[in-house]
């Protein structure tokens, strides 16, 4: 079983710049990462976070939180044992992420992903 590092909503926004300045002059919060498409915003190193994106840049799908494992291929395996709609497929991506998606019951997109070594 993997073991949970981090739990990041996703909120998808039209404009990043004019939407993570909202963040950072509201809640104080700081830019620790930014691909154009996506930007994690937090409150500290290893702190809080929030990730706002324009569009997913290889799903057809945005996530509605990206949780970090230990094991990424471990929690595909169980996903699907489970039965659970994959909706994007376990993949590198070349951002320096393994992952996948799945869709819940409840129609909730989880973005599952372990750091490429």
């Amino acid at each position: 079983m993997p073991t949970t590092r981090r739990v990041v909503p996703t909120l998808t926004v039209h404009d990043i710049d004019a939407e993570r300045d909202h963040y950072v002059d509201v809640l104080g919060l700081v830019e620790v990462m930014n691909q154009g498409w996506i930007v994690t915003l937090a409150e500290s190193a290893g702190g809080p976070q929030l990730s706002l994106m324009t569009r997913d840049q290889t799903a057809q799908v945005n996530p509605d939180a990206s949780v970090e494992v230990d094991d990424v291929d471990a929690a595909y395996a169980v996903a699907v044992e489970r039965g659970l709609e994959i909706v994007h497929e376990l993949r590198d991506e070349p951002w320096g992420v393994r992952r996948f998606f799945f869709r819940d019951r409840t129609g909730n997109v989880v973005n599952v992903l372990s750091h490429s070594a």
